[in-house]
């Protein structure tokens, strides 16, 4: 058996014990150890089988836009067959090219992120303290099995799921399991049958750790059996899905699939009707113009130049402390509209701080944060440093850093190494701040200690002061319990009795400070007789009490101001804790968080993060504990912390987070949205691009008698050949479309609300500008044709072939304009144009191998053009640029627009 009949929790440990057929003194002996690990497994949760690498080749090449360029290879090879393969077949070894390498960047991407996942991974210590044969030994801890007894002192990760059997003062942190901040102090008595995970203080749990006293305890559960095992299992059943770019981009390639299919056959056909060539080669010909053209119409660098973009994304917000997964999810964060949050730790510091003291009638302010002693003590706005309340409070802090077991020492470079509970920490953090520590620590010698336990709500040290051999004994806990065993109040120097008006008060004082969420500890102390060297629990009588101390665990300082970028950017922020309402609700309201959720269990978080999508969400969700792996699975953005995140939670996130900071997240968002704005730019240069190709083919076929190529004779009536569309593909694709897809933001993306799930990454605006600038481009490009031929709207004396080359270079200029204009839909293309230096290079690349086209002999053989002078360079360079003051124009009126709509509230 794996678990007592009974749950663990409702009976005894001694019934627990028995149920296991263990022994408390002499645990288990290597046979029976040996036949329960055989029997169970090791103590191990199950992985997930990596991958094969076949299966991720195959992965890369599954997006219909990779199907459709595989589709423009098959069909090109035909093209090139059917011209009689002469030659070398440029167009589909260019988009196999392109293919191949968009697979290989996907797949080196993983292998980069595995690697530093791996590096990532601090996992609990391997090794556990268990009785085996009635001693001590050390163990790996996947070979612990059921009825094991294991031995907890301060500092042990828990490595399977317990009963407690015996706690002297034993405190665990459970903040990865249940998300509580504050450490649990472990009990041995039965519990109630539906009491809470977060409340079996009778149990402790694989993947949290001791934090102070020492203990004994009954494995109950191993493996995938523990609760821990139990969240992995639910792994399995979320679904992480397509992130939104993902179907965004599945959907463009179904789209352009049908539209580019269509085009071609309008096209393919006006060819065939209105050509007087009706041959076989004819109809190949025509052909032959309509698969280049289909080609054309088809963005073969949009896929690599997304993966590139993606890919220098992740580089840098590796950079700012986030690892990236897979690469979509960079984009993903951008989308987001919901930011669900974890609090301790990512949102607080996780470390808890001294931020009032309260001394006779007097409440001290202690500034600073966190476990540097940096700060000071504050009264009514100016500093205290001396005085007789000053030397109260230094006294009162003196005593609470005597009455624990924490320490803090400093490395020589302005970090601190702590140890022990973090409200012990908390004290002796603020005692720096006020006094001199060294001096107190030599003064004073540790004799005996009465321990912290749930039922006293209390610990006592007993000190001899070397100053003058005085024996002190000073107590620390619960403030009303503490104020029970006091008899006298020091207050201005004196001890002065303490009446029930005056217990009233102080019970007042405290209750004043725990409606500000903070957590109280009380300090007292009485002499007892010199020579003493033990006290027990019946000394913790007749003290003079010193005073009380609130005690938080701080925001982080950065994440006030981005949760207010958070909300100008139009993304809630949601408080998802297992922490204490009151406590939660205080972080809140000082941070401006829009919803608090505490007390949540695994199953609540998931709940939540489905209830949101389903309202229609983009869900981030954060956290650290395994009960958050589930909720990191199923939210369209997992992000876990690399820091104090466990290895589920890593393992369930698409974004590990090196600094656990949330104000990271929103720099994470920023890049999010930068980087989709720029894909739209290269999408929207790209399509409007390609849009102009097609409408010059289609105009140009259908209005022949317009533009005078209804007058050629003995070849194919196109304005276009099939290589001059497939050399300016191939041209706009590659290095205005690269420097686009890396331009510097020129709109501001953190002003804006997120995208809907449901919005298309070709919006109504980009749809107008694509069809626009194709439209603008194509009349161009006709009107450079006419101007050169004989006959049409305006009469030429140019032939069919400089015809041809001014269209060809129309185009081509044009898109240069083009890619200017395309860095926004609202922003002129003329502010902040030099921000761009790889922009002006490709511009530079992009005319030169133009000019070579149009005057190398050999580049005029292969493209069938002719050079051109400077006056019909000027024409094509004028019509060009009329591309680029038709976007001008249109963004004019857009901001106009813009302009009338009322704000945002």
């Amino acid at each position: 058996m794996n678990a007592p009949a009974s749950a663990p929790w409702t009976i005894t440990g001694d019934e627990v014990v028995a149920a296991l057929d263990s022994d408390i003194v002499r645990g288990l002996d290597d046979a029976q150890a040996s036949g329960r690990l055989e029997r169970d497994g090791p103590n191990e949760l199950v992985e997930a089988p990596p991958v094969p690498f076949s299966e991720r080749v195959v992965a890369q090449f599954k997006d219909p836009l990779v199907a459709l360029l595989l589709a423009a290879i098959v069909i090109s090879l035909i093209a090139w067959i059917a011209e009689g393969a002469e030659g070398f077949p440029i167009e589909p070894v260019v988009i196999a090219t392109i293919v191949i390498l968009n697979a290989a960047l996907g797949l080196w991407q993983e292998m980069r992120t595995e690697q530093a996942v791996a590096a990532l991974k601090d996992m609990t210590s391997p090794h556990a303290l268990v009785i085996r044969n009635g001693r001590v030994v050390e163990i790996l801890s996947s070979e612990l099995v059921v009825g094991d007894v294991l031995a907890l002192e301060e500092g042990d990760a828990v490595s399977a799921d317990c009963r407690m059997v015996d706690s002297a003062g034993l405190d665990v942190a459970e903040a990865p399991l249940t998300g509580e901040s504050q450490p649990v102090t472990k009990t041995t008595d039965p519990l109630a049958t539906d009491t809470a995970l977060a409340d079996r203080t009778n149990m402790v749990y694989s993947g949290t750790a001791v934090t102070r006293g020492r203990g004994r305890a009954v494995v109950v559960a191993t493996g995938m059996r523990t609760e821990i095992g139990k969240i992995a299992e639910l792994l399995g059943a979320a679904d992480s899905g397509e992130t939104p770019l993902q179907r965004q981009i599945s959907w463009l390639g179904k789209m352009l699939g049908i539209l580019v299919v269509c085009l071609s056959v309008v096209v393919v056909g006006s060819v065939l009707l209105t050509s007087d060539d009706r041959s076989f080669t004819g109809v190949i010909d025509a052909l032959v113009v309509g698969v280049s053209l289909a080609v054309a119409a088809v963005p073969e660098g949009l896929l690599a130049i997304m993966s590139i973009v993606l890919a220098l994304g992740v580089q840098r917000m590796a950079e700012h402390g986030a690892i990236v997964k897979r690469l979509s999810s960079v984009e993903t964060l951008g989308s987001a509209s919901v930011i669900c949050t974890d609090k301790t730790g990512t949102l607080t510091r996780n470390e808890m701080t001294v931020v009032a003291a309260v001394v006779g009638d007097v409440e001290i302010e202690i500034t600073g944060v966190g476990y540097r002693p940096i700060g000071d003590a504050v009264l009514n706005g100016e500093r205290l440093q001396s005085g007789p309340i000053a030397a109260e409070l230094r006294y009162l802090l003196a005593a609470g850093a005597l009455a624990s077991d924490a320490a803090i020492e400093s490395d020589g470079d302005d970090q601190w190494d702590v140890r022990g509970d973090p409200t012990e920490i908390a004290f002796l953090v603020a005692e720096h701040k006020v006094a001199d520590v060294a001096a107190r620590e030599a003064r004073f010698d540790r004799l005996d200690v009465v321990p912290f336990t749930s039922e006293r709500k209390m610990m006592t040290t007993l000190q001899r002061d070397g100053d003058d051999e005085r024996m002190l004994m000073i107590s620390k806990g619960a403030p009303d319990v503490l104020l029970d065993r006091c008899t006298r109040e020091r207050r201005d120097g004196d001890d002065l009795p303490l009446d029930d008006e005056r217990r009233a008060a102080l019970l007042a004082t405290v209750d004043g400070l725990a409606d500000r969420a903070l957590r109280t500890l009380a300090v007292a102390y009485r002499e007892v007789e010199r020579g003493a060297t033990t006290i027990g629990p019946d000394h913790e009588e007749d003290m003079v009490w010193l005073g009380v101390v609130g005690i938080v665990d701080p925001p982080r300082d950065e994440v006030a101001d981005s949760i207010r970028e958070a909300h100008e950017a139009g993304i809630q922020v949601v408080m998802i804790t297992g922490d204490h309402p009151r406590t939660a609700q205080r972080i809140a309201d000082q941070l401006d968080v829009d919803a608090v959720h505490a007390r949540v269990e695994p199953d609540d978080k998931l709940r939540i993060v489905a209830e949101l999508q389903a309202d229609g969400n983009v869900v981030s969700m954060t956290g650290d504990g395994v009960n958050d792996a589930p909720a990191l699975r199923t939210a369209d953005i997992g992000v876990a912390m690399g820091i104090t995140g466990t290895e589920v939670s890593k393992e369930a996130a698409d974004v590990i987070l090196t600094d656990d900071n949330f104000s990271t997240i929103l720099r994470a968002v920023r890049e999010g949205r930068e980087i989709f704005a720029d894909l739209q730019k290269v999408i929207r240069y790209l399509l409007a691009s390609n849009t102009g190709e097609v409408l010059v083919m289609l105009f140009g076929v259908l209005g022949a008698g317009l533009i005078g190529l209804d007058a050629v004779e003995g070849e194919l009536a196109v304005p276009l050949l099939a290589t001059q569309i497939l050399w300016i593909n191939l041209l706009t694709d590659s290095a205005l479309a690269m420097a686009l897809g890396v331009d510097p933001a020129v709109d501001e993306v953190m002003s804006r609300p997120p995208r809907g799930m449901e919005d298309r990454v070709i919006d109504k605006p980009m749809m107008v500008t694509i069809g626009l600038i194709g439209l603008v481009s194509s009349f161009v490009a006709l009107l450079a044709f006419d101007l050169e031929m004989p006959g049409g709207f305006i009469e030429g004396d140019g032939d069919i072939t400089t015809a041809r080359t001014m269209v060809f270079t129309t185009l081509v200029i044009a898109q240069v304009g083009n890619a200017f204009n395309s860095r926004s839909d609202v922003v002129s293309a003329f502010v902040r144009p030099f921000e761009n230096r790889l922009l002006w290079l490709a511009v530079a690349v992009t005319v030169l191998l133009q000019v070579a086209v149009v005057h190398l002999p050999f580049l005029n053989d292969a493209f069938d053009t002719v050079p051109l002078d400077a006056e019909r360079w000027a024409v094509c360079c004028a019509l060009a640029a009329v591309v680029l003051a038709a976007g001008e124009i249109r963004k004019v009126f857009t901001r106009a627009a813009m302009r009338r709509q009322p704000a945002l509230s």
